[in-house]
């Protein structure tokens, strides 16, 4: 073969496998044909505690499952946690209507729902194994202004502006669509409404949950303002978790 024919045939070749390379190792995630390849990004090695989808830097971490539950309800929460605290810390009006986002167990619901007695309480939750488990626990304790509500991992299924306060409570960051479910959340708020996220202290290495459970105060902010909401004020009131307040402008 002609050397200047061999080289015109090699270097389109070598072009190739030179720009298939840069794009593995450079940007892995644009090779992942889901939508939203701006906003996310997908890693095949990554943490064993997250999914391998990144959003605004962070890893998205495994979701919790339904057989966790009792974890969720285990006695030394109120010590832990400070549950109380945390519920009084959100200023409740009888006429609150309130959506637990990622409800679990709805160890929340139950708490918030006799402060709100002409109001409600939306006890949201992806598994139906905990929705059915807040709906039996309603029964056995004849709560009527709990409503249960099935979602999906990227829809709230919140009616629009309804909603006074949207608590989340450790589980933001098991969202594997934070910007879906977060756009979807601001839409059901009423203008002027609140989402209120309680996280572990991600700036807190003496924190002892891992590291893709906890996030820090500016991750939360950074991700709460690419959605619209504005920070209002951190309570820095419980034992290991930021209480960070958010407003939608009215």
């Amino acid at each position: 073969m002609n050397p200047k024919n061999y080289q015109q045939l090699v270097k389109p070749l070598l072009i190739i496998i030179f720009a298939t390379i840069c794009l593995v190792f450079l940007n892995p995630g644009q090779l992942i044909g889901e939508k939203n390849t701006t906003i996310y990004q997908y890693q095949k090695f990554h943490n064993p505690d997250g999914i391998g989808k990144f959003y605004m830097g962070r890893e998205i971490a495994q979701v919790m499952g339904h057989q966790g539950a009792s974890w969720l309800e285990r006695p030394s929460r109120g010590m832990e946690e400070r549950p109380s605290r945390l519920v009084k810390a959100l200023e409740l009006k009888p006429t609150d209507i309130i959506a637990d986002i990622g409800a679990g167990t709805g160890y929340f619901s139950f708490r918030m729902a006799p402060l709100v007695p002409e109001g409600k309480v939306l006890a949201t939750d992806i598994q139906p194994e905990m929705i059915d488990i807040i709906e039996d626990l309603k029964k056995e304790r004849n709560i009527t202004n709990i409503e249960t509500i099935l979602t999906t991992v990227a829809d709230p299924k919140l009616p629009e502006e309804s909603v006074d306060l949207a608590l989340m409570v450790d589980a933001y960051h098991e969202f594997e669509y934070p910007r879906e479910m977060m756009l979807g959340i601001v839409k059901g708020l009423k203008p002027g409404g609140r989402a209120v996220l309680v996280e572990y202290r991600g700036e807190n290495p003496l924190v002892m949950i891992k590291g893709l459970h906890k996030m820090t105060q500016r991750q939360v902010k950074k991700e709460m303002a690419a959605v619209g909401l504005v920070w209002k004020e951190t309570k820095d009131l419980l034992p290991q978790q930021h209480l960070m307040v958010f407003e939608k402008v009215k």
